[in-house]
């Protein structure tokens, strides 16, 4: 791939990676429920603020499956962009972010609904497949860009 095709080639992901990470993330929510622990909780914060600012391919999931799951499986069938699921970490760090102010402030139940919101959408992604965030992404750009096509 040419240095230019790969400047108009948005970054691609793995789906695979991506729900092993939404994996991750479901137990580690999961976690800070049971446990009440805001710490468990900051770790996660920390993750989503890496594929925040760098992409989910950056954060230590991802590099955990492209370094040691990925080379033990087949190619994928097919990749995707990078963009939504980049949106949902930010949408996953909205959650934590506020979840941490309930827990570290003492308003206990916005800790735990913002880690539940946050809990429901990883799980869903690592259930089914399906990124509640990406999808999200999708809507705010067709609604950004709305459609020429005439009826």
């Amino acid at each position: 791939m040419s240095e230019q095709t790969a400047k108009l080639t948005p970054p691609q992901v793995d789906p695979r990676g991506l729900r092993f990470a939404a994996g991750v993330t479901a137990v580690l929510l999961a976690l800070t429920l049971i446990l009440g622990n805001p710490w468990i909780l900051a770790v996660q914060t920390l993750v989503f603020a890496i594929g925040t600012a760098f992409g989910v391919q950056a954060s230590p999931y991802g590099q955990f499956f492209k370094r040691v799951i990925r080379p033990r499986l087949s190619p994928p069938k097919e990749l995707e962009d990078a963009a939504p699921p980049r949106f949902a970490q930010l949408v996953g760090l909205v959650f934590a972010i506020a979840g941490l102010i309930g827990y570290l402030s003492g308003a206990t139940v916005l800790g735990v609904v913002a880690t539940g919101f946050a809990l429901v959408a990883a799980f869903v992604n690592a259930a089914v497949g399906l990124c509640l965030g990406c999808e999200a992404y999708l809507l705010i750009q067709r609604i950004r860009t709305p459609s020429t096509a005439t009826n």
